[in-house]
């Protein structure tokens, strides 16, 4: 991550407390799980250690945050493909509505999610008890993260811990998600003047500004009516409700905070979708808070996003591949019909000498003179980007270890599974599972699947590591945010010219003439519901979407009709068994 530089810290102290979940309340035993240098009581290295608990898997690979937010939509499946993926069936667990409160998906994600509260009360701790010349704004950018992990905990799991950072005999506290999201809202107003601007202090888009606050504030009131009536077995959640704060409804509020970041000045929306996603995005135009990645080999990037739906057999470089797991649903890509002209669907590559790689049969080459960042001259073979599916093209790796070249060209050939070699690379938009209960491919099935090829594989540093910044949140899905606050206040006007301000300030790649999406004529509560998803698929926001809109507990692919206790996932057992502050939540006893 970038911010060991940040905050002009040589190396980054990781280190954990665990009064969060001891019986024992006294604030000096501490583990340290790693040191890496200075002083860990340092209130900077305290701070970037939080910052640091967004990347380093939490939100940043698939079976992150991501496995709790996409894997159970629509959205994103992870089947068991032959011999691969099967991992005693956690991954099939999310989608199949299955998992249980000793769920290896579901304990990880709550022991990260956990341990970025207790890195960000460590945090205002030590910035509290400090006289550094930031301390007004590094404590409110802590109480920030505090925050953010919080109404993450509270939206995956319904629940949260939390103690005092500067009382030692403060007792563990459990915050619930129905009564803690006033609070959280109204906490997080409260920092307000204490955070800085974009680009001020120093600060950019991997810091908790102001702006970052207005996307977290909206966000929190979009789903405020759910946090209050999470079980509500029609899914009639209140949107009208009175604001926690202010004038107005939560609808009026998450106008309010989207309209402010819309009309700053400081954000514009990118032509080129993509470019939100690539490996140079760091000076991204809609970035307003994002996960900083940096190739640094001190926490390099996770290029988890990109590699998780690549097949083994498509190379970036001779030294680079995907791994063939994850892919959509047909649900999913059947809401983009009739759209697959928008620019957001998917987007052919160029090269510099104006070649493209069209994938369709029709390339026979594409210039060698892309080369591997930091690597011994490899040439770099670009796929498209978007949803693609259908018979893939590309380079072939030779036993020499080399790509196949023709006459100094990387050659592009039908491209086959590397698992079951007489098996068609052919990425069917349908899933036919044998049983339709369970995501579980034979080996000749593993081609399955449309993939979502969003994320730009970047190959400097092998398979696993990125430069791309991964966005919370940015000025698309804001516009998204608004859409829906007018659409749910019955201003479909307002509403559909938000939606169509994304979708017409979007171009085509120059192949297609540079084309901009085209508009709406008319929107009802599907049409909102699809363009959500063309905006903002695999970025986190599926599963919220689903519930606001009443879609999570129908059945699917590979997924049964579910009961609302599925909105939530169980508090992990091997928790419960040693802190007995938390209770189970309804449905997992």
């Amino acid at each position: 991550m970038k911010t060991n530089t940040i905050f002009n810290i040589k190396t980054l102290a990781i280190f954990s407390f665990i009064w969060l979940f001891a019986s024992c309340t006294n604030l000096d035993e501490v583990v340290l799980d790693e040191v890496l240098g200075e002083d860990a009581s340092n209130p900077a290295g305290a701070l970037a250690a939080a910052y640091d608990r967004l990347g380093d898997g939490t939100f940043v690979d698939h079976g992150g945050i991501f496995s709790l937010q996409e894997y159970t939509t629509d959205e994103a499946i992870l089947p068991t493909r032959g011999s691969d993926w099967g991992d005693g069936g956690k991954w099939r667990d999310m989608h199949e509505f299955t998992w249980k409160s000793d769920n290896a998906v579901v304990v990880d994600n709550w022991n990260k999610l956990t341990n970025g509260i207790t890195r960000s009360l460590t945090a205002i701790q030590s910035v509290e008890e400090s006289s550094i010349p930031e301390k007004k704004l590094f404590l409110a950018e802590a109480k920030g993260l505090l925050a953010y992990y919080l109404y993450t905990t509270l939206d995956l799991y319904g629940q949260a811990p939390y103690r005092d950072p500067m009382n030692p005999n403060a007792p563990l506290q459990i915050l619930k998600a129905d009564t803690q999201i006033d609070q959280l809202i109204k906490d997080v107003e409260a920092l307000l003047p204490d955070l800085a601007e974009m680009g001020t202090q120093q600060t950019h888009h991997g810091r908790f500004t102001r702006e970052a606050a207005y996307g977290f504030l909206a966000t929190m009131y979009l789903n405020r009516a759910v946090f209050k009536d999470r079980f509500n077995a029609s899914s009639s959640f209140n949107f009208t409700e009175a604001a926690a704060t202010g004038t107005g409804t939560d609808m009026d509020r998450v106008i309010y905070y989207t309209s402010l970041l819309i009309d700053s000045g400081k954000y514009s929306l990118e032509s080129d979708y993509f470019k939100n996603f690539a490996r140079d995005n760091d000076k991204g135009k809609e970035l307003i808070f994002a996960i900083s990645q940096k190739i640094d080999y001190i926490r390099n990037g996770s290029n988890s996003f990109a590699y998780v739906c690549m097949e083994r057999n498509q190379r970036t470089s001779a030294a680079n591949r995907g791994t063939n797991a994850a892919c959509t649903t047909p649900e999913f890509f059947a809401t983009w019909n009739g759209n697959h002209d928008d620019p957001r669907f998917q987007q052919k590559y160029q090269y510099a000498d104006g070649t493209w790689f069209k994938n369709d049969g029709t390339d026979v080459s594409v210039p060698a003179t892309d080369i591997v960042p930091k690597s011994a001259n490899l040439p770099w073979f670009h796929f498209n980007r978007g949803i693609e599916f259908g018979p893939q093209y590309g380079p072939i790796l030779l036993s020499s270890g080399s790509l196949e070249m023709v006459n100094g060209r990387i050659k592009v050939s039908p491209l086959y599974m590397e698992k079951s070699t007489t098996t068609r690379m052919d990425f069917t938009p349908s899933l036919t599972f044998k049983n339709p209960a369970q995501a579980v491919f034979a080996q000749n099935e593993i081609n399955q699947g449309a993939r979502i090829f969003k994320y730009e594989f970047d190959p400097e540093g092998g398979n696993g590591n990125s430069n791309v910044d991964i966005p919370l949140f940015r000025l698309g899905g804001i516009y998204t945010m608004r859409a829906e606050a007018y659409f749910r206040k019955g201003n479909t006007a307002q509403a559909m010219e938000d939606l169509n301000k994304l979708r017409t300030s979007r171009k085509r790649e120059s192949l297609y003439g540079s084309t901009p999406g085209k508009a709406l004529t008319a929107i009802d509560q599907t049409v909102l519901y699809n363009e959500i998803g063309f905006e903002l698929y695999w970025e986190l926001y599926r599963r919220p979407q689903m519930i606001r809109f009443g879609k999570f507990d129908l059945p699917g692919t590979a997924k049964p009709a579910s009961e609302p206790y599925r909105r939530v996932f169980p508090i992990p057992q091997s928790t419960i068994d040693v802190t007995k502050e938390f209770k189970q939540n309804q449905g997992y006893n």
